[in-house]
């Protein structure tokens, strides 16, 4: 099992690139500072962790937000196309097990929960489209409401013909282009 503390290396260089691209894309977070954000991030090493896992699956995390009631700094997978390194994957472990041949090897829901992070619901997923355009090749799985869950569904999304779609699938099904993105409150 992978330790969950980086090292001062791997410390340094994310944050090195986190602030470079908070500064490279001012639009997704107006009127918060990256100092502050840099505050908040020193004194939880374990969301470090979370926005390393992020960023080597091919996220590319960013803020995205700030929640005024938590005063939470909210990070997103800001990826253009889904992260490269969450592709090919069914929506749970339920899915991944009731497949009787060509298993992927790992669904969504248990890979974002390894790496400390949750899945977008629908409504977020929305939100950060506010922000780009983001899946115009690929798509990503949303969490997925209890009821749709139970009778074996699915929810995905992506962007086309600039328009947010929403879509089903079984949820043991995976294709090369579906991954998931993540979100991470600090």
């Amino acid at each position: 099992m992978a330790t969950k503390e980086l090292s001062a290396k791997q410390h340094e260089a994310l944050l090195s690139t986190l602030k470079s691209r908070f500064e490279k894309h001012m639009n997704r977070h107006k009127s918060i500072e990256w100092a502050d954000v840099q505050a908040r991030l020193e004194t939880r090493p374990d969301r470090l962790w979370s926005l390393q896992e992020m960023e080597r699956t091919g996220g590319e995390p960013d803020v995205v937000g700030f929640d005024d009631k938590t005063g939470e700094y909210i990070f997103c997978d800001c990826a253009a196309e889904s992260p490269k390194g969450r592709r090919s994957v069914c929506y749970d472990r339920e899915a991944q097990e009731s497949r009787k041949e060509h298993k992927p090897a790992d669904n969504a829901v248990d890979m974002a929960a390894a790496m400390g992070i949750e899945l977008l619901t629908e409504d977020e997923y929305r939100e950060l489209q506010q922000l780009g355009n983001f899946d115009l090749k690929t798509s990503s799985w949303v969490k997925t409401p209890d009821a749709i869950r139970k009778l074996g569904g699915a929810l995905f999304c992506d962007r086309r013909y600039d328009h947010v779609f929403v879509y089903h699938n079984g949820a043991q099904s995976y294709y090369s282009a579906r991954a998931f993105r993540g979100l991470l409150r600090v």
